[in-house]
């Protein structure tokens, strides 16, 4: 969740910045869409053949991860707030690509999002959640 006092001028306030919480997981059909059915909305719009698909889909997640850092790049340099909405977009366009990476290898965003969420909270009772390397 994005708390309102955060900025996002010349310096963010990450301490205003909330992860996703089980509540948060659990109200996503709030606005209308689970996310096995997101899964299945990316997959009726794929468009590239199925021998490009991996190529695609990586390219798109880094062309589209590279469009929000740009934006915040010329927020900082030009001194602007960053464009919420915009940003949203964006990670919508990200959101995609994660969802059709996740189909192409027999997953689904469900399944990304509980192994992720399954992660984390074990690097955080273990007390890991900094430093480095996938296995800490």
């Amino acid at each position: 969740r994005y708390n309102e006092r955060a900025t996002f001028d010349n310096r963010v306030s990450w301490k205003d910045c909330i992860m996703i919480t089980q509540d948060d997981m659990d109200a996503f059909s709030v606005v209308g869409v689970t996310p096995m059915e997101y899964s299945y909305f990316v997959e009726g719009k794929i468009m590239t053949s199925p021998q490009d698909r991996l190529f695609e889909h990586v390219l798109g997640l880094v062309g589209e991860s590279g469009e929000i850092a740009e934006k915040l790049k010329k927020a900082i340099r030009d001194k602007y707030p960053l464009n919420r909405y915009d940003v949203l977009k964006e990670l919508g366009d990200v959101l995609f690509y994660v969802t059709a990476l996740a189909n192409l290898h027999d997953s689904n965003l469900a399944e990304v999002l509980e192994i992720n969420m399954r992660k984390l909270n074990s690097r955080e009772a273990r007390g890991v959640l900094s430093g480095n390397g996938d296995d800490r």
